[in-house]
């Protein structure tokens, strides 16, 4: 789970967010918004925990859209472990 950013050619920024099973490499959401907040990925887990079942782990970096409170009680909640990356070490989300 993470964030893609880009750009409009008028300028406008927005930002995706990607959820992408890893053992089969399917896309499974890729949300597009302005601004993406913690709210907005604990909206798209709870919908794909609803049309999937909830995974046992997630991996995800150090955001703070990840590593927020709202996120962390969802993940407590729904018995999910979240798997942060370890800092300055960009190859573990590869």
């Amino acid at each position: 789970m993470d964030f893609v950013a880009d750009q409009l050619s008028t300028g406008n920024k927005f930002r995706i967010l990607t959820v992408v099973d890893t053992y089969t490499r399917e896309c499974l959401a890729a949300d597009i918004g302005v601004q993406l907040r913690s709210e907005n990925v604990v909206a798209t887990l709870t919908r794909l925990c609803r049309e999937r079942g909830a995974p046992n782990r997630i991996h995800c970096d150090n955001g703070s859209e990840f590593a927020g409170q709202m996120t962390d009680l969802w993940a407590y909640t729904n018995k999910v472990t979240l798997a942060f990356s370890r800092p300055g070490k960009p190859t573990d989300n590869a």
